[in-house]
């Protein structure tokens, strides 16, 4: 049985096409996956399914059950909104309200469309919530979202989508920037909840792992149109689109092994740092926040070092230790055997994860870029500054463009061009690919390894993402509450992992064979089992 149709769906925001001609089903209790880059069209066919457009210009059919969602009255979606089709978004700290606790929220969903009293709704609520994992629910449904971790709050959202028993559940990027084990678990759990209240999914993501083991069916999009569609299996294995080749040749694969045998160019000895939390109603000082917990490393000149490791591990700390952005609270950082606040700047330069909030949205990137050239004595870097954006894959012109006007890859390339222009031995990379798309992230993990090469660097990339570190990392770090629980070279730590936590990571790396992924899922789950 058919539950929901789309035929011919065109989208259009003034003279800009988003959605062209896209056709598709999806059958009760089933999974179907939509895939594409940013841009292609899959969040604005997300929306219209909940009529959620107020300003395009929208033709051709989408039938749910028996109504046509585009001719419906606003009546009519009102009540098919979270009681036939739910909606998990993106962005889960923007889809909640700051000023309401979680269990209210949930509540307000059931009694707008069941009638329930407060009590039953509050009761609903409490049970959804114990339904996606969310320990002790009584007392978090209490709770605020910003007292909610990242994943939990994914979790409410869930749980905001299962209150009043829908058909079809829509989930819009629902793992983006989060963590590899976490990503895994609101996977796994989408699956769990599939399976029990027989729902149907709509996956939409720009990642192909993400999709290769919790759909039937996929929809490759391009720039608004349905270049490839298929059973989930096929679709992956044997593409016949070129766009679908080139998304799977972008997924990360390990890269060839490297061993270097430099001296130690970077070293840390003891590092701790401590962050003092407040006094709070309390005579006694509360225990300081452990951010990085006597870490000893050594990074090789000429070496990719990979640091990895969940939100909250100290990865960002310790970069920034690593550049002498911060200060130790113990130990020592030593850059070719001086103290790294010595070198920072000439010698040692980072480029940060976001770099929109890197770059100052009132010059030019390409002033941007000639400030450290300037404060080395270059009077007139504009020539030099060219150079690097052409090295960089730019262009000459992109000199007089404003931040704003790039693209998140050309921003990220632009940050690359400026860790550059110094000329600096290292460069510590924090996270520098975590919001790109799977053919942009790849563009820029080739750019840093061909400046490697050409420069002679050594580089420090920061990542939670461990498929990304296979592929361009000689040796591996792995952080866990702030220290370093193991090092060793990639293929060792990748395929001899020797600390349960590097094991864990492993066993959550979204692959895009799906059979892979399913073994992968029913691993997770015997482990979380016999755990228990």
């Amino acid at each position: 049985m058919t539950l929901l149709s789309v035929r011919d769906l065109r989208i259009s925001f003034g003279a800009t096409r988003a959605v062209d001609g896209l056709s598709f089903e999806l059958p009760a209790g089933g999974a179907l996956g939509i895939v594409g880059e940013s841009g292609s069209g899959k969040s604005a066919t997300a929306l219209a399914l909940l009529g959620l457009h107020h300003d395009a210009d929208i033709s051709g059919q989408i039938c749910f059950e028996d109504t046509n969602l585009l001719t419906a009255t606003e009546r009519r979606l009102r009540e098919l909104r979270g009681a036939g089709i739910a909606m998990v978004f993106q962005e889960p700290l923007t889809a909640l309200s700051p000023f309401h606790t979680v269990g209210d929220q949930i509540a307000e969903v059931y009694r707008l469309h069941t009638g329930a009293t407060r009590r039953a709704a509050r009761d609903r609520a409490v049970d959804v919530l114990g339904r996606v994992h969310i320990p002790n629910p009584e007392r978090r449904a209490a709770a605020y979202p910003h007292q909610f971790s990242g994943g939990m709050r994914q979790r409410a959202l869930i749980a905001m989508a299962l209150a009043c028993r829908p058909r079809l559940i829509v989930a819009d990027e629902p793992t983006t920037a989060l963590d590899v084990t976490v990503q895994a678990q609101i996977l796994d759990l989408l699956d769990e909840v599939r399976t029990t209240t027989g729902a149907a999914l709509l996956l939409i993501s720009h990642d192909l792992g993400v999709v290769a083991g919790s759909t039937d069916s996929v929809v490759v999009l391009r720039n608004g149109v349905a270049v490839e569609e298929g059973p989930t299996t096929t679709v992956l294995s044997t593409p016949r689109d070129a766009y679908t080749k080139a998304l799977l040749a972008a997924v990360p694969r390990p890269g060839p092994p490297r061993t270097v045998e430099g001296a130690p160019l970077l070293r840390l000895s003891g590092v701790r740092k401590h962050f003092p939390q407040p006094r709070r109603r309390s005579l006694r000082r509360p225990e300081p926040i452990r951010a990085v917990d006597d870490v000893t490393l050594d990074v090789r000149e000429g070496e990719t070092m990979g640091l990895v490791g969940e939100s909250g591990t100290g990865k960002t700390t310790l970069a920034r230790m690593m550049v002498g952005l911060t200060r130790p609270s113990a130990g020592t950082v030593t850059f070719a055997d001086a103290d790294v606040a010595r070198r920072r700047g000439r010698s040692v330069q980072m480029v940060f994860q976001d770099p929109l909030s890197a770059l100052n949205p009132r010059r030019t990137v390409g002033e941007s870029i000639a400030d450290p050239l300037r404060l080395r004595g270059e009077s007139a870097p504009r020539p030099t500054v060219e150079d690097l954006l052409v090295r960089v894959g730019l262009t000459p012109a992109v000199y007089d463009r404003y931040p704003h006007q790039l693209s998140g890859g050309m921003r990220q390339r632009v940050g690359i061009a400026r860790a550059l222009a110094p000329r600096p031995r290292l460069i510590v990379c924090d996270e520098p690919v975590s919001s790109l798309d799977v053919t942009t992230q790849a563009q820029v993990l080739a750019l840093l390894e061909d400046v490697r090469r050409e420069y002679g660097l050594t580089l420090v990339f920061v990542s939670h993402d461990l498929a990304v570190v296979r592929q361009i990392a000689d040796r591996v770090a792995v952080l866990h509450a702030g220290t370093v629980v193991e090092v060793g070279d990639v293929a060792e730590v990748y395929e001899r992992p020797q600390h349960p936590y590097t094991q864990e990571l492993l066993a959550a790396v979204p692959v895009t064979d799906p059979q892979e992924a399913r073994r992968r899922r029913d691993q997770r789950r015997a482990l979380l089992e016999s755990g228990s």
